[in-house]
């Protein structure tokens, strides 16, 4: 059964991931010449995936693989995609990127619309939300959406409604391993800076703020929101050094914090603040630390439900799934800068630790 990460005090209780494997294990295969194909378009400030009928396959072209460019904020696998579709159907994959660009969203979104395709995987939650007033009937699949109650995207996790469901990026119970990381690592901390943007993290950013408030007291935070649009307000934000050392920085999934991941590492290297981000990449990147979500098993699952879908499954009725995997990374590097010592405890639960 997939879960989240139970909640309760202790820390290394459902810290690590359930090990839950995805749904379906269909082989791929190329096509011939007479073949019909799948078109899958992949493209966003997360992704669209298109799965439409098309004509012949050309020769020589069965099969084509891009990736989302590498630090873009998550991790597709094409591979998957292409074990997911139905045996004898061919794959072709292509990508567009909108960079936060309001333009090019609405661009690829009327382009995939009047394409007519027989399924969309699209993330994160503003591209979903483009997607949801272009069409009421094309089956869409979401991934690595915070609140899609709230959103609007779907009526309810167990009964989606609609032509929208998928899987979700955040379990409340994040919040309190969030704190309890960045508390091992920096135990002086007492203030948190929570960085996102209202305008496009799920919900406001409420969604984040009030289980990070509920779970403050017992480790002995205060929460502090940094709500900020654009890259300036993320320079001008207050110097929390004079505050003696005593604070830390949180980062929340958000599109606009993946693509301003630089600045807030940067921000957070100046001012020398310990920090936790949401995404292994951040960590990558030369952030302190992360912890959050597998995006590549959230995508292999995405790929299952565009499996049921092609296979006549109904969208409405196929439940919304919670997180299921979970990675812990580690910047060493940044942590000597910042004269942190990681304690064992931390660093026998990481997945990943960057030297």
């Amino acid at each position: 059964m997939l879960r989240a990460p139970p909640s309760g005090p202790a820390f290394r209780d459902g810290w690590r991931s359930t090990g839950a494997t995805p749904a379906f294990m269909m082989p791929g295969r190329h096509a011939g010449p007479g073949s019909r194909l799948r078109g899958v378009i992949a493209c966003g400030g997360g992704n669209f995936l298109r799965f439409s009928a098309a004509s012949r396959l050309p020769r020589g072209r069965a099969w084509a693989e891009p990736s989302i460019p590498a630090g873009r904020g998550g991790s597709l696998s094409c591979w998957e995609l292409r074990k997911a579709t139905p045996k004898r159907r061919a794959v072709r994959i292509e990508q567009r990127w909108t960079g936060g660009d309001a333009e090019r969203l609405r661009a690829y979104t009327a382009e995939l619309v009047a394409s007519a395709p027989d399924v969309i995987v699209a993330n994160p939650t503003p591209i979903v939300a483009a997607l949801k007033q272009a069409t009421r009937t094309i089956p869409i699949v979401f991934a690595l959406v915070s609140d899609p109650v709230s959103s609007g995207f779907v009526e309810s996790w167990a009964q989606p409604g609609g032509n929208i469901t998928g899987f979700t990026s955040f379990e409340s119970s994040m919040a309190g391993k969030w704190l309890q990381a960045l508390k091992q690592m920096a135990p002086r901390v007492t203030q948190v800076t929570v960085v996102f943007n209202p305008e496009t993290a799920a919900s406001g950013g409420e969604i984040f703020l009030r289980p990070l408030e509920e779970a403050a007291s017992p480790f002995g935070f205060q929460v502090r929101p940094a709500r900020v649009r654009s890259a300036a307000e993320i320079a001008g934000l207050g110097d929390p050094s004079a505050s003696g050392g005593t604070t830390g920085l949180m980062v929340v999934p958000d599109i606009f914090t993946t693509n301003h991941r630089d600045e807030i590492i940067a921000l957070a290297a100046r001012q020398r603040l310990p920090a936790l981000y949401p995404f292994r990449f951040f960590a990558a990147s030369g952030g302190l630390m992360s912890y959050g979500i597998d995006t590549l098993d959230v995508f292999r699952r995405a790929a299952s439900y565009v499996d049921r879908i092609l296979k006549g499954a109904k969208v409405g009725e196929l439940p919304v799934q919670g997180p299921a995997k979970f990675e812990l990374a580690i910047n060493m590097r940044t942590a000597n800068s910042l004269g942190l010592t990681v304690p064992p405890s931390l660093l026998a639960l990481a997945d990943e630790v960057i030297e």
